[in-house]
């Protein structure tokens, strides 16, 4: 009784957030899912929340429901006409950016620029985003990843990012998760060595019952997760609590913070490790620069390559 007492204050005070007024943060991906319910608590906690989707209808249906400070802006990361467009239009100060859109699973297909759908949109997308928006940002950047990074020894497949030789959904969901944490550790490097005081972080948030598992292309595996969904998740609110964490405490840059609960499924916010792929500079300054290639997008401040 006294560990269950214990967990449960752990997730009580992971749920009080610090005061956030005054403060702007942008949530991507912000119109259902994790993204609302973290919207929620940073409106409730104070701050100004611009929730960044691709159908403002719906986001402002969204935004409706939410008490607190809040705005919509369209935001289509598998276009990046769209990225630039929300850069360009962005003036003021930016206490965070949160990069928690994502796709999963999803039959073979190409984002708008011809990007294989799930790496475009989870990796490429948010990496113009955060470069384009990098000027603003005040404090931190945080990048939704997840515990799939490491199915089945997930690499960066760099000779065929689209996979186009041996495209499995799984394994090109794989593939763009493993891409965030690389993302997020070579982000971090580059605003250290340029001497910012912005943080890079990543989270996951266990398995958590959103409407994402409902993009999966096969039948079975779609019914499979409304089973876990039912009886084996988190809810919403639970699996938000790791973003919402990595968002507001003071973390190192570079931390992954994840649920404390057997196999990172549920629980309280905690820092967790990574794969061996995900934790490699080299690989990650390479996926660095191919990102830069591909979306034509730099990192803004400066710094110089190590030896």
């Amino acid at each position: 009784m006294a560990e269950q007492n214990t967990k449960s204050n752990e997730t009580g005070n992971a749920r009080r957030l610090p005061d956030l007024t005054g403060r702007t943060v942008v949530v991507t991906g912000a119109n259902s899912g994790i993204g609302l319910t973290a919207t929620e608590a940073l409106a409730r906690a104070g701050a100004h929340v611009v929730l960044a989707v691709r159908d403002p209808e719906r986001g402002r249906a969204a935004a409706a429901s939410v008490r607190g400070s809040t705005e919509v802006r369209r935001l289509d990361l598998a276009d990046l006409s769209s990225v630039r467009e929300f850069a360009e239009a962005w003036r003021e100060p930016l206490h965070a950016l949160i990069n928690n859109a994502g796709v999963m699973m999803l039959p073979r297909q190409r984002t708008k620029d011809g990007f294989e759908m799930q790496f475009g949109t989870n990796h490429l997308g948010h990496f113009a985003l955060t470069n384009l928006l990098l000027p603003h940002i005040t404090d931190r950047v945080v990048t939704v990843s997840s515990g799939a990074h490491r199915w089945g020894g997930a690499t960066i497949g760099f000779d065929d990012l689209g996979l186009t030789a041996n495209y499995t959904p799984q394994r090109a969901y794989a593939q763009s998760k493993l891409a965030n944490l690389l993302f997020t550790l070579e982000l971090q490097r580059r605003l250290a060595e340029s001497g910012s005081t912005v943080r890079a972080l990543a989270a996951h948030p266990g398995y958590a019952a959103t409407n994402l598992q409902s993009h999966a292309a096969n039948p079975a595996a779609r019914a499979f997760m409304r089973l876990g969904n039912r009886f084996l998740a988190q809810d919403d609110r639970a699996g938000a609590l790791p973003t919402l964490y990595a968002a507001t405490q003071d973390l190192p840059g570079a931390s992954y913070v994840g649920p404390d609960g057997l196999g990172e499924m549920r629980g309280a916010p905690t820092l967790v490790g990574r794969s061996r792929a995900a934790s490699d500079p080299l690989t990650a300054r390479r996926l660095w620069r191919v990102s830069e290639e591909l979306t034509g997008t730099v990192f803004p401040l400066t710094v110089g390559e190590p030896a």
